[in-house]
């Protein structure tokens, strides 16, 4: 027994109170998922910007637009068609992400607020799941730039057998680079993400440095761009129509996670309108000039190699082969796979081992933290075609479309955007939060509903035979999703009203927020703008919520 006791010890994640000493973790708390204290608010307007320009700068936005070349889109439809749903998701990033720039608080604890502490862990799953995917997606990606750069220097390594069979996106040889990628990974989760700001900036001109000198060399090989800036769509009529929709809502779908946790990366924020002009200016916009580089390289393919190869890893590859493996080439692939590397290290850390670290560390927060949980599985069978990627995109947005629905209305209807932080964090069956133990019902009932349109499409996603016009459905699945997880909710909550809130058109957020745990409260209990912030309830908004909680209660009382 003494040993399971030194055991159970030794896997507690500890954490600290605000005056250093050792605290309690609950079942609901840790470090990791506390409201980011202010000494690790680092993050400034320039901060973001530089961080799309740097999360948006990795291989697969290369290929997200390129891909709709392979189905009969013109080049310049296959951007416009990212980029009008990268806008949308700009705007809502900065929409649901509020909460994270405001209060500090993670994806999975703003989700307690909506769904209850235990309802919670479905979204959190749901966002982890997806996170994880992607983790093993850009690992895989990784990997295949490590076989690149390996290759540049040893000829040797196109010569081990490949035993990996004609489904996978790679060889043995790629299986290797896989596990170094890994490994190389896995050593940077050890630096503080707070601390990370230069590596971002490092990464910004290591990606793009390698796109243009990947793109002037394409296009010089090509001998031309007339012809790609030119090139019509192969698809006509109503079969057109639908795949500008189905790409259009494609590149909201794409980025279903960051809508959905939005909070984890803006909590590190100094102020929460820094945000903002990252979220709905560079991100669209970095998405927009990376697109416009992956189609161009990917059309330049056709002249060079006689086909379309729209993975722009594999053309490197190709520049590589047989008589082509010289000097020149050699060293081209070797600094371009370079610069691929490096920035797929730390789209995987912020787009992935981050917001999954922080997912499942809510879910057992007294064992997990964000560094146990920041190594993934990885799936290589999701780039072997441009059809299975298409499809991987599009597969999993009901279910999170669903999930930003709810909180978006929660926070901006239902709430008002005044949160009760330290309730977030508690089992209390008194705490406004807590519901039905622990669990809002209302919010799994809406999540039903919304989801239940598409499901069909989302079978037919798996291999599940259906009509072609629930298979177009499924094109529009994502607002869809969203729009009636909004509407319900408000209404299911109108027809049973919750603890808290808001009934009147007024606007409740305070101006910042300090945690309670935070040793900066000691120093001054007023926020940067000069607002008092050591209170959790000014005196309007706690009149507002007593007026409402008595009217729900004589509401129960006329229904009994």
């Amino acid at each position: 027994m003494k040993v399971l006791t030194t055991l159970h010890e030794r896997l507690t994640v500890k954490s600290v109170d605000r005056d250093g000493t050792p605290r309690t973790v609950e079942f609901l708390d840790n470090d990791s998922i506390r409201p980011t204290r202010v000494q690790d608010r680092t993050w400034s307007h320039i901060t973001y910007i530089a961080f799309w320009f740097s999360a948006s700068g990795n291989v697969s936005n290369l290929y997200a637009a390129s891909t709709g070349l392979t189905v009969g889109l013109s080049m310049w439809e296959s951007i416009i068609c990212q980029l009008g749903g990268q806008i949308l998701a700009g705007i809502l990033m900065a929409l649901n992400g509020r909460a994270g720039a405001l209060y500090r608080i993670s994806f999975p604890v703003l989700c307690r607020s909506s769904w209850g502490p235990l309802g919670a862990l479905w979204p959190t799953f749901n966002r982890a799941v997806m996170a994880i995917v992607w983790n093993g997606v850009n690992a895989v990606q990784g990997a295949q730039c490590l076989n690149v750069l390996l290759h540049s220097i040893f000829p040797s390594m196109a010569k081990i057998p490949n035993t990996m069979g004609s489904k996978s996106a790679l060889t043995s040889a790629g299986m290797i680079c896989f596990f170094v990628f890994w490994l190389v990974n896995c050593a940077f989760l050890f630096i503080p993400i707070p601390k990370m700001r230069l590596l971002v900036y490092i990464k910004v001109v290591a990606y793009y440095s390698a796109t243009v000198a990947m793109l002037a060399w394409t296009l010089s090989l090509s001998g031309s761009s007339n012809h790609t800036l030119r090139s019509h769509s192969t698809i006509h009529g109503t079969e057109k129509s639908w795949m500008v929709a189905k790409f259009f809502w494609l590149g909201l779908a794409s980025v279903a996670t960051f809508v959905s946790n939005a909070a984890d990366l803006q909590r590190y924020a100094r102020r929460p309108n820094d945000v903002i002009l990252g979220q709905m200016f560079s991100f669209p916009v970095a998405n927009f000039i990376i697109a416009i580089m992956g189609c161009v390289i990917a059309a330049t393919s056709e002249p060079i190699f006689g086909e379309l190869i729209w993975n722009p890893i594999n053309i490197l590859e190709r520049l590589m082969e047989g008589d082509r493996y010289t000097a020149g080439n050699r060293a081209g692939c070797f600094f371009i796979s370079l610069g691929f590397v490096y920035s797929t290290i730390f789209t995987n850390i912020f787009e992935n081992s981050i917001p999954v670290g922080n997912d499942i560390a809510a879910l057992l927060p007294k064992y997990l933290n964000v560094k146990l949980l920041s190594y993934a599985i990885c799936p290589w069978y999701l780039l072997s075609s441009a059809a299975v990627f298409i499809k991987f995109l599009s597969s999993y947005q009901i279910f999170l479309s669903a999930i930003a629905g709810v909180l978006l209305c929660d926070y901006y209807l239902i709430r008002r955007g005044r949160l009760c932080i330290p309730e977030l964090y508690t089992m209390n069956p008194e705490g406004r939060y807590h519901y039905l133990r622990g669990i809002n019902f209302r919010a799994f009932a809406v999540y039903l509903v919304s989801i239940a349109p598409s499901f069909y499409g989302f079978l037919s996603q798996l291999g599940v035979k259906a009509p072609l016009s629930i298979q177009r459905f499924y094109y529009v699945s994502y607002p869809t999703g969203l729009l009636i997880a909004f509407i319900g909710y408000y209404l299911i909550c109108l027809c049973f009203p919750i603890v808290g809130m808001v009934r009147t058109l007024g606007w409740y957020e305070p101006r910042d927020y300090i945690d309670v745990h935070d040793s900066a409260r000691d120093d001054t209990t007023m926020d940067f703008d000069g607002v008092d912030v050591s209170r959790q309830e000014s005196d309007a908004f706690d009149s507002v919520v007593a007026e409402g909680i008595k009217r729900d209660e004589d509401i129960k009382r006329t229904i009994a």
